[in-house]
């Protein structure tokens, strides 16, 4: 919007305001702004896009001055409003306004999601196949009815997220953000929320506010001369309720044959807590790594991995089975080969001495150490 635009609803823009600085302490309280029925200067271009003037009823915002950049104020006071204003300065010095206002609408429902890891709850609004929304069930009620009331919940709500800081050039951190997403021109931008969209996101907490202790009907079904309620009172709502239960027993006959494998299990369990009592105490593990690289290195070779050093076993060698053995006299455990498949029989009894073939990794080994013998 252009400063001449907004010139009608700026009081520092006004005969009477002259460019002098507002007393915010008592905005806008003691300053000489017309009232009802006077519906204040008409701007055309603004009048019919806000909504104001006598044509719709309702009298435009008055703010006390043009907020610098990075800075936002806000108007909440009127004659009979229904909404509450907001004027915004972007960082290239371009001026925003934004009117908010709630409504009720009868072609919403209200689903919720309770889980392990939390609740949610949705809106879910204009759905030809939604059964539950509000207007399926009463056909009279009118769609988009204004809430009034909700524009004093709404401006305890914009003084709180410090909105109206642009009076006394705050530059308050919400004022800054919302002030970088004012779109540079006619198009929005896709990577990044309107202004618009970002207040409709941090005011929709209001709207849970103001439907607290709401009837659910947009009716008051008692007594014309009872206003308030002394005792609460139940309200009926159409629901659909779905749920997941889990069985602890079967509900089939054929589920029954899984008692065979509790019955087991509970008897493994009691079998294994008999042992651990009868048989206390720690049990060394030896197939832990550190346990078997000390076994390893203290056990005598093998002529079963015959030719794996330094490359590790490789066919039959992959089949063999070993044990752990110990030295009772010296207490020395060690790993001794079991049964050796007939063919690394034969080629044992064909051996006249005990020697081991050459690994594979031998003459890698010697052309590093003949060569460069400092990497190793």
């Amino acid at each position: 919007m252009q400063k001449a635009e907004l010139a009608s609803m700026v009081y520092s823009e006004w005969p009477l305001g002259n460019g002098t600085a507002i007393n915010v302490t008592g905005w806008p309280t003691g300053f000489d702004i017309p009232v009802y029925p006077s519906w204040l200067n008409s701007t055309p271009q603004v009048d019919d896009l806000f909504g104001f003037g006598e044509k719709y009823g309702r009298r435009p915002p008055v703010f006390p001055k043009l907020p610098v950049p990075f800075n936002t104020v806000l108007n909440t006071t009127g004659w009979f409003t229904d909404s509450i204003y907001l004027l915004a300065t972007s960082p290239t010095g371009e001026y925003t306004m934004c009117s908010l206002r709630a409504s009720l609408t009868t072609q919403c429902s209200t689903e919720y999601s309770a889980q392990i890891s939390g609740g949610e709850m949705k809106a879910r609004c204009e759905d030809a196949e939604d059964e539950l929304a509000y207007g399926k069930w009463y056909h009279n009620a009118t769609d988009g009815v204004i809430a009034k009331d909700w524009a004093s919940v709404a401006a305890e709500w914009g003084r709180a997220l410090s909105l109206n800081a642009g009076i006394t050039d705050g530059a308050a951190s919400n004022a800054r953000l919302l002030s970088q997403l004012i779109p540079s021109g006619q198009e929005l931008n896709p990577s990044l929320p309107s202004i618009a969209e970002a207040l409709a996101v941090l005011s929709g907490s209001t709207l849970l506010l103001s439907s607290s202790d709401s009837p659910f009907i947009h009716f008051w079904n008692y007594s014309t001369t009872v206003v308030t309620l002394e005792e609460p009172q139940y309200q009926a709502f159409h629901a659909d309720l779905r749920f997941k239960d889990f069985a602890s027993g079967p509900t089939q006959g054929w589920q029954n044959i899984f008692f065979v494998v509790l019955s087991l299990t509970f008897a493994t369990n009691v079998f294994c807590l008999g042992f651990f009592l009868l048989h206390h105490g720690l049990v060394t593990d030896f197939i832990e790594p550190q346990n078997l690289f000390s076994l390893s290195l203290n056990s005598p070779p093998s002529q079963a991995l015959d030719g794996a050093c330094g490359s590790g076993p490789e066919g039959e060698q992959l089949v063999m089975t070993w044990h752990i053995k110990m030295d009772k006299q010296r207490e020395h455990f060690y790993i001794e080969n079991g049964e050796v498949p007939p063919r690394m029989k034969r080629r044992k009894t064909r051996a006249l001495d005990f020697e081991m073939d050459t690994s594979p990794t031998v003459n890698a080994y010697n052309k590093l150490s003949s060569r460069h013998s400092s990497l190793l």
